[in-house]
């Protein structure tokens, strides 16, 4: 069984939208994680090892290792890619 470990950054995104439909677009990404964690696009550069998936105009930054989903961001990709 997959194991889903939010973090911090991942929930402060999350608790920043107002929209239920966009939060459940969230959930059903993330069940669909569990399913095939192994989905999302790589990232590249200095982030290598996470992976990213695109819930418009959000993305979900994500690390999958030792079947633990580590759910690591959640922002505009204006936003995201400029964090560290």
């Amino acid at each position: 069984m997959v194991e889903i470990i939010p973090g911090s950054s991942f929930e402060k995104g999350i608790k920043r939208i107002k929209d239920k439909k966009i939060k459940e677009r969230v959930k059903k990404q993330i069940l669909k994680l569990i399913e095939n964690p192994e989905s999302g696009k790589f990232l590249i550069g200095e982030r290598k090892g996470e992976r990213k998936i695109y819930i418009g105009p959000f993305r979900l930054l994500y690390a999958y290792k030792d079947d633990k989903i580590y759910l690591i961001d959640f922002d505009k990709r204006d936003r995201i890619y400029k964090k560290k």
